[in-house]
């Protein structure tokens, strides 16, 4: 019998600002259909998947906070409203600090969610303005200060490192404050420049003054080191948590099992097909009124690409792959897959052997996207 997953991702497309780095499905909310694609995205959400029991519903995008009061009040509702509640161990909502309005922490409190994802990327108001965030430094503290008075213990913080222009002192004083802001949950990701952005056009005109790659590895082992110093577990290659505070959503992907994806753009995972929805939210709610679902593109996953998930997601975290999981998993030992692979990686100083497991070593988590590239067999 197949079991349904008991993950779920709502993706909410609208911006208030568009970032210069990001290559996400937005848009700018200005004259949008905001209300007519909520309606689509509880009618995806309830009547085409049906879904009722989730262990964890993560809204992203976008800028879920970019909506209204009203229209968040009555997106987080139509979400909850079949929902085992006793069963949502984990409900996270994205937030930026220039949206995050005190009717909005209201609703916020008052409804399921109980943990947020604040997108600060940066304490560095020049920094803030060049990466093309609208919101400034008070505003993060703000809004940690508003959470927290409204109950909220379980927050998050992403920050952006290897900047254009940013050097170590700027990484070090980063760090500082979002230690200094006393939550359990930090994100911190290297600036990757994704095509059909702003950053990638300058960086073509070489007009993108970007950190050299000694140096990105100078911080990414000085955030490794100030984080685990202060009681931070680095559980995954950009995650790092207080004990019991790890985001159950987002392991959930790296140890690659099924979840729901619904709304413009999302992809999902579900009974071994790759899917992914339809972007244009026109094209989104014209589907989601004749066909009843939005689903163009779908991919039915081989073993092999199977086995190629199961390591390049499960070695993102710090305690790696499981050696009996993957067999009970395949049927197959992963000495029998990717022995050769596995020996050269281990000779390269990039994994590391224990017991049942496999995982990173600290530079292979550096290089992270290269360790994943030997598993993709052709």
């Amino acid at each position: 019998m197949y079991l349904k997953p008991s993950s779920a991702y709502v993706h909410i497309p609208f911006c208030t600002q568009i970032c210069y780095y990001c290559d996400f499905s937005k848009v700018f909310i200005k004259n949008q259909p905001v209300d007519a694609y909520l309606e689509a995205l509880s009618k995806e959400f309830n009547d085409y998947y049906q879904i009722k029991n989730l262990r964890t519903l993560y809204i992203g995008g976008g800028t879920p906070t970019a909506i209204s009061a009203k229209q968040l009040d009555y997106l987080l509702s139509n979400l909850s409203k079949n929902l085992d509640l006793n069963m949502l161990e984990e409900f996270t909502i994205e937030a930026n600090p220039g949206d995050l309005t005190p009717d909005k922490v209201a609703v916020l409190k008052e409804s399921a969610v109980n943990r947020v994802s604040l997108g600060v990327q940066t304490f560095n108001d020049k920094h803030l303005r060049q990466i093309g965030r609208g919101h400034n430094e008070a505003q993060i503290y703000e809004s940690i200060d508003s959470l927290k008075k409204a109950g909220f213990d379980n927050i998050s913080i992403d920050l952006i490192y290897a900047l254009p222009n940013q050097t170590m002192a700027d990484v070090r004083e980063n760090v500082a404050k979002a230690l200094a802001l006393d939550i359990p949950h930090l994100s911190l990701y290297s600036l990757i420049l994704e095509h059909h952005t702003v950053f990638m056009n300058k960086m073509r005109r070489g007009r993108l003054n970007l950190p050299t790659e000694d140096l990105e590895a100078e911080m990414f082992e000085y955030i490794i080191s100030e984080m685990e110093t202060h009681g931070f577990e680095h559980y995954e290659i950009s995650n790092f948590s207080k004990p019991g505070f790890e985001s159950r959503h987002n392991l959930m992907y790296w140890d690659n099992a099924e979840y729901f994806g619904c709304g413009a753009g999302a992809s999902g995972y579900v009974d071994g097909v790759r899917y992914r929805n339809r972007g244009p939210i026109q094209h989104y709610l014209k589907a989601i009124k004749e066909d009843g679902h939005v689903r163009f593109q779908e991919e039915t996953l081989s073993q092999s690409e199977k086995m190629e998930e199961e390591l390049f997601l499960g070695l993102r975290k710090k305690s790696g792959v499981s050696l009996q999981r993957f067999e009970e998993k395949f049927g197959q030992t992963l000495e029998t897959v990717y022995g050769p692979i596995l020996r050269e990686l281990e000779a390269d100083g990039l994994i590391v052997s224990e017991k049942d497991r496999i995982r990173m070593t600290k530079k292979g988590l550096f290089l992270g996207d290269t360790v994943a590239e030997k598993f993709i067999l052709e």
